[in-house]
C-alpha cells in the first residue's frame, strides 16, 4: 500500500513538472491546478501549493513572489528528461507493434483508425508558420496530405489539448506498417535518419539510429539538435528531411507498388523510394531476400517549426484518429483561425 502511495505520489511530481516546463513562465497554483484538471489529473489547489512547496525545497521549481507563481528550474527540467527517459526504455519497438495492430484502417472502404503524431503549440506560432508546414506538404515531404487540428480541452487517446495550445495532428509514418499487414506482408522496420534530398530526390542517409536501439523516436532527436534542413529542402529541392527505413519482402515488391499508388490518391503517400531485391537504396544495403523501401517520416511538417526557431512539444504514435476525421493540409489556415 505504501508502495503504491508513493508511486503516485511520484506520479503527481512528475505531472506538475512537465506541466511548468511545457508552460515556459511562471504560473500560479490556480492556473496550474485547472491546467491540470483539463489534462485529466484532479488534484485540489491545495494539493498542488504542498506538492509545488516540495519542489521548492528541492530546487526543483522557483518561486516568483506571493502572486508571481512557479517556474521550473534548470535541476526541474532534467529531473523531467531522467523519469521520461526510465518510462520509455524498450517503448519505442513496443509501442510500434502495438499500433500496428491497433490500427483498424481499411484500404478498399477508406474508413476506420489511421495512427497519428501530436504536437502541442499556441495557435498564433502555428499560425506564424503555416505557410511553411504547407510548403512541406505541398512539395511531398510530409507523410501523405492529411492533418487534424484539435482545440484546448479536445482529447487524443489519453492525452487532453491543454489551454491556450492546439493540437497539430499528422499521420504517422506506422500506419503504412499497419496497412502491409493487412494485406499479408510484414514489415521490418530498420532505423529512422535524415535523409538527404538533391533536386527533390532522396540520395543517402546521413545519420539513422535503429529502432531496436532507443527508447526516442530517432526524428525527435535529430529535429531537437538541429540536424534538419526542410528550408533547403522547400526552397530549391536540396536539404536534409526525416524519413525511416523499412525491409519487406522480395515477392511483395508489385504489391506494395500498387498500395503505394492506393495510399497516395487518398492522401496517404508515404513511399519515398521502393528498391528492387537485394539491392542497396539511398546508400544502405537490404537483406537477402527482401526490397528495401524509404518512408517519409511524420513529423516531418513540425521540424520545420523548430527550425523557424518554434519550440514544439510532439509525441509521436500519441493514439488513434478515425481517417474521417483527417482533411487536406490545405484547409490549416482556416482553421487555424479559429483559435488565434
Amino acid at each position: 500500500m505504501r508502495a503504491a502511495s508513493q508511486q503516485r505520489k511520484d506520479r503527481y511530481r512528475q505531472v506538475i513538472l512537465n506541466a511548468l516546463r511545457q508552460e515556459g513562465r511562471p504560473i500560479t497554483s490556480v492556473d496550474l491546478a485547472a491546467r491540470l484538471k483539463a489534462g485529466g489529473c484532479e488534484l485540489s489547489e491545495r494539493s498542488v501549493r504542498i506538492y509545488l512547496s516540495e519542489l521548492d525545497a528541492e530546487g526543483l521549481t522557483q518561486p516568483h513572489g506571493r502572486r508571481g507563481g512557479r517556474s521550473i528550474t534548470a535541476k526541474g527540467v532534467a529531473e523531467t528528461r531522467a523519469a521520461r527517459a526510465l518510462d520509455r526504455v524498450g517503448y519505442l519497438s513496443a509501442r510500434i507493434d502495438q499500433m500496428t495492430y491497433r490500427m483498424t484502417f481499411d484500404l478498399h472502404t477508406r474508413a476506420g483508425a489511421v495512427v497519428v503524431n501530436l504536437s502541442l503549440m499556441a495557435p498564433q506560432r502555428l499560425a506564424t508558420a503555416a505557410d511553411k508546414v504547407c510548403q512541406v506538404f505541398a512539395q511531398g515531404y510530409a507523410m501523405g496530405s492529411r492533418i487534424a487540428l484539435l482545440g484546448p480541452g479536445e482529447r487524443l487517446g489519453d492525452l487532453v489539448v491543454p489551454p491556450d495550445r492546439v493540437g497539430f495532428c499528422t499521420v504517422s509514418s506506422i500506419t503504412l506498417n499497419g496497412v502491409l499487414l493487412k494485406h499479408g506482408i510484414p514489415t521490418a522496420s530498420r532505423f529512422g535518419g535524415l535523409l538527404e534530398v538533391r533536386n527533390r530526390q532522396p540520395t543517402r542517409f546521413v545519420e539513422m539510429i535503429d529502432y531496436d536501439g532507443t527508447s526516442i523516436d530517432p526524428l525527435e532527436v535529430f529535429i531537437r539538435a538541429g540536424m534538419t534542413d526542410y528550408h533547403g529542402a522547400i526552397h530549391d529541392g536540396n536539404g536534409v528531411i526525416g524519413a525511416s527505413f523499412r525491409e519487406l519482402p522480395e515477392d511483395s515488391r508489385h504489391l506494395v507498388l500498387s498500395l503505394a499508388d492506393q495510399l497516395k490518391t487518398i492522401g496517404l503517400g508515404a513511399f519515398m523510394a521502393i528498391g528492387h531485391a537485394g539491392q542497396p537504396l539511398a546508400g544502405t544495403p537490404v537483406s537477402e531476400g527482401r526490397i528495401g523501401a524509404v518512408i517519409i517520416g511524420g513529423l516531418n511538417p513540425v521540424a520545420i517549426l523548430e527550425e523557424s526557431g518554434f519550440r514544439v512539444d510532439s509525441r509521436t504514435m500519441a493514439g488513434l484518429m478515425e481517417f474521417s476525421q483527417l482533411v487536406s493540409y490545405e484547409e490549416l489556415p482556416a482553421r487555424l483561425r479559429k483559435h488565434v
